[in-house]
Order: C-alpha cells, then sequence, then structure tokens
C-alpha cells in the first residue's frame, strides 16, 4: 500500500510530514509526500482566507485530501481551525514533541529595553508581562527568517516553538526555556494532527496506528478550550494540557495583548471534554470573553 501524505513546502512542514511518513515506513508502507504552496505561504490576508489566519496553512491541503489527490495530509495541530471541515477527520495525533516556547537572543539573557520580536498575540501577552522592561515589535517569517533578522540585529530576542526548532535540527547558541508559568504555549503547539477522509476506513485504520493516546487527550482538551471560546483566529489564548494516570490536567490563560489583564484557570477532571469545561467555565468568570471581545474588535 502507498500512501500520499499531503504537507505544505515550508522546510518545517516537510520535516513535520516526514516525521509521519518514518512513523509509517516503519509498519512497512509506502509513503510519499506531496508539497503544496498555500495561501498563507503565498502571504494572503487573514480576512480573505478560509477560517481566518489558521485556515490560510491548511485549506489548499484540506482540498486536495478531500479530492482524492492525496491520502493523508500533515499539519502542526496549532495551525488547525477549531472545527474540521465536512468529510475529514483527525485521524492520528503522534507522540507529542516538546510543546513549550524559548527565548533566542543574540547575546544570552536580555537587559532591560531589549527588543523582542513576534507576531504572536499570545506570546506577546505573556512576554510582557513576565518581562515588562522588555520592548516587544512586530516579528514574522518562518523559523530561518525570525533567525536571520536576529542574528542581522533587527531584534535581540525572538521567541520560538521548541519542537519547531527541534524538527529542524537547529539548536541556538543563546536559547533560554520559558517555563509554564511564564508562558503557556498555544493549543496543540508541539502536536502533528494527522487527517484523513472521514469515509476512508482503510487509512483511518491505518493511521490509528501511530496515534498516540496521551497525545491526542492533550490535543482534544486544549483544542476543545479554542472551540468553546471561539477560536479560529490568532487570539491571546494559551492551553496546555497532561494526560495522569488519575485524568486530564490542563491550564489555560486569556490575556490583553499589553500584558495588562489575564486571566488564568487551571483544572483536573476524568476526561479531556470535561475539563475543558471546567476551565472555560473559570475564564469566563474572570473575564475572558470581554478581553476576546476586544482584541477581535481591534483587528
Amino acid at each position: 500500500m502507498k500512501v500520499r501524505i499531503g504537507t505544505r513546502r515550508s522546510p518545517l512542514a516537510l520535516a513535520q510530514a516526514e516525521e509521519v511518513a518514518a512513523r509509517l515506513r516503519g509498519l512497512g508502507i509506502e509513503a510519499e509526500l506531496v508539497p503544496m504552496v498555500t495561501s498563507g505561504d503565498k502571504g494572503a490576508s487573514p480576512q480573505t482566507g478560509p477560517a481566518g489566519v489558521k485556515g490560510l496553512f491548511v485549506h489548499e491541503i484540506v482540498r486536495a485530501l478531500r479530492g482524492g489527490d492525496v491520502d493523508v495530509a500533515v499539519h502542526s495541530a496549532k495551525d488547525l481551525p477549531s472545527e474540521d471541515p465536512p468529510g475529514v477527520v483527525v485521524a492520528a495525533v503522534p507522540e507529542r514533541a516538546d510543546p513549550f516556547d524559548v527565548l533566542v537572543t543574540r547575546k544570552g539573557d536580555l537587559e532591560p529595553g531589549g527588543r523582542v520580536g513576534t507576531s504572536s498575540l499570545r506570546r506577546r501577552a505573556q512576554l510582557a508581562r513576565a518581562r515588562p522592561g522588555l520592548s516587544i515589535c512586530e516579528l514574522r517569517g518562518n523559523v530561518d527568517t525570525r533567525l536571520r533578522k536576529l542574528a542581522a540585529g533587527e531584534v535581540d530576542g525572538v521567541i520560538l516553538a521548541a519542537a519547531g526548532l527541534a524538527r529542524l535540527g537547529i539548536t541556538p547558541p543563546q536559547s533560554i526555556p520559558l517555563p509554564l508559568e511564564d508562558m503557556v504555549p498555544a493549543p496543540g503547539q508541539g502536536a502533528l494532527a494527522v487527517q484523513a477522509r472521514a469515509g476512508d476506513g482503510v487509512v483511518i485504520e491505518l493511521l490509528g496506528r501511530i496515534d498516540h493516546a496521551p497525545s491526542r487527550t492533550a490535543f482534544e482538551a486544549e483544542r476543545a478550550v479554542m472551540v468553546a471560546l471561539g477560536g479560529g483566529c490568532a487570539l491571546p489564548l494559551g492551553a496546555y494540557a497532561e494526560r495522569r494516570a488519575e485524568g486530564v490536567r490542563l491550564l489555560a490563560v486569556v490575556a490583553r495583548p499589553d500584558g495588562t489583564d489575564l486571566v488564568w484557570a487551571q483544572a483536573e477532571a476524568e476526561t479531556a471534554e470535561a475539563v475543558a469545561e471546567e476551565v472555560v467555565r473559570t475564564l469566563r468568570a474572570g473575564g475572558a470573553d470581554a478581553i476576546l471581545a476586544g482584541v477581535r474588535a481591534s483587528r
């Protein structure tokens, strides 16, 4: 059997797809990567893309999957819109890589006033709260582009996902892991979401063999928070879940982009659905909906 894997053409996306391909080859399955260019890669505006900014990076690949041009689609789980499109399911979440963020600098720890680049409202908000003496500026581009801008002195530091660096085989000389108490990751960060057509039982059964139950549970809990709070565009929302022997533990935060107001919630329950419901109730009681409504209105 041969499985065609749809993926973006970026170095990181190809590395992620190859990770899935290697797992399938380990089962004796022939796997071929089918790289594609998405609207996000072409620089399309979030307002014109399906499902907002997240949909910009997945729409064409999902369309190819639904049309039968590929058998499987691989995405960074944090890039998925909050709901699956009709006819498509997440058939596997392989074992998750490091879900946390790192601060990469040119000269070690940053002095007050140091410029840190990020395009993420989540990272901006939490860094502003944890390190109020820093200057946070807009910085876009893939991992290589941002590291190049750092080396050129455009900024003094950048925040990157540890999993992305590891998958690209990059080990920056000056890298500071950001603890969970300072930087709650994006929902699904470090995890891969492997999609299949809902009616393709053969591929779904096959992908089930590379599914990692604890990683899937964490993904489902974190995604449920995003769905409940109206995710689907880039919001200052962080969520991190772990499956434990006694149940599922989930921490989530919502913050204003300038870091002036942050609401957080933590809970433990038997299922991903139950823990997400409890955390969302606490976030809403603390004013999360008002914070997110203000962010949406300003975009």
